[in-house]
């Protein structure tokens, strides 16, 4: 009896020094299942590529993953036959992208177009959860440079004048599993305004230029028709265009095609331009004349 009563305190003493231990060990128990709970209510593949159509979508290169996208846009499809359907002259971008972190992208890029280089910044603040944010928030940064610009025709030409800026905050929300939306706020600077050339008669041409600040609102959105297969389409309004402007606001409209470590994008649009200034404020077609432009982005992850 002494003996058993000996064991029992020592029992109760023990489970008295445990007690603390099991407690905190149970509070790093629930404590890890809230925060794969909360990762797993996170809403992902919004859009399976880092652009919808023309504008950036709200998708980033994961951590370490490094992308490389070849796009084209050929020439207009108006001609026919002449030049196979724009065929013969095509617009080309390369461009690299680096995921730094899980929320962090850098990019470099060169576009055969007025023969410009691009680096831009691209970032997540919020990320969809089903109990948490209702959208997706993502910054996007570019600075191109206009490398085609000729001194000769421009003699008070400085490298400045060579630079354009553009500011995006991209919005998305995944509405279900087939349809994804997206709000694209635009804010670009040119420091060397887009110019446009009126012919009003034999002799005259009128000069107008564009404001140095330009405000746009881009809108997209994507539906997936099967697993490997999406439809997609983004547009541009120019806020403050000059009411003289020869160019138009961008619409496209094309297919996401997944094919293991690739994503293809075929699609149709007015704007040749790749870079967002280019295509926003630039858009060079006409689809009510049958204006446009046959081109595709090609992306490839390692």
């Amino acid at each position: 009896m002494p003996n058993t009563m000996i064991y029992s305190k020592k029992l109760i003493a023990l489970m008295v020094l445990l007690l603390p231990i099991l407690a905190t060990a149970q509070e790093d128990l629930l404590e890890g299942l809230e925060n794969e709970t909360e990762v797993n209510q996170e809403v992902s593949a919004a859009f399976k590529g880092l652009k919808v159509v023309n504008f950036e979508s709200t998708k980033l290169a994961g951590k370490g993953d490094f992308f490389f996208i070849v796009s084209h846009r050929f020439g207009t499809v108006k001609y026919g036959f002449d030049d196979f359907f724009g065929l013969d002259n095509a617009v080309t971008q390369l461009k690299f992208v680096y995921g730094i972190g899980e929320h962090w992208n850098v990019g470099v890029a060169r576009s055969s177009f007025q023969k410009k280089y691009g680096i831009h910044f691209k970032y997540r603040v919020l990320q969809q959860k089903e109990n948490g944010s209702p959208f997706t928030l993502v910054g996007y940064h570019l600075v191109t440079i206009n490398t085609s610009l000729d001194k000769d025709l421009l003699p008070n030409l400085e490298f400045g004048d060579r630079l354009t800026y553009t500011h995006q905050l991209l919005l998305s929300r995944k509405i279900s599993e087939s349809l994804s939306l997206l709000l694209a706020p635009t804010y670009v600077h040119e420091n060397l305004a887009t110019r446009s050339s009126v012919q009003q008669d034999d002799e005259t041409v009128l000069i107008y230029d564009e404001k140095n600040s330009q405000f746009a609102l881009g809108m997209g959105g994507r539906y997936k028709l099967s697993k490997r297969l999406s439809l997609n389409l983004d547009y541009g309004i120019h806020l403050n265009r000059n009411s003289h402007s020869i160019y138009k606001n961008p619409l496209s409209v094309g297919v996401d095609i997944e094919t293991g470590g690739h994503v293809f994008q075929l699609h149709f649009t007015n704007a040749q331009a790749m870079f967002e200034e280019g295509f926003i404020v630039q858009g060079n077609g006409d689809w009510g004349d049958g204006d446009f432009f046959f081109g595709f982005n090609l992306s490839r992850v390692f």
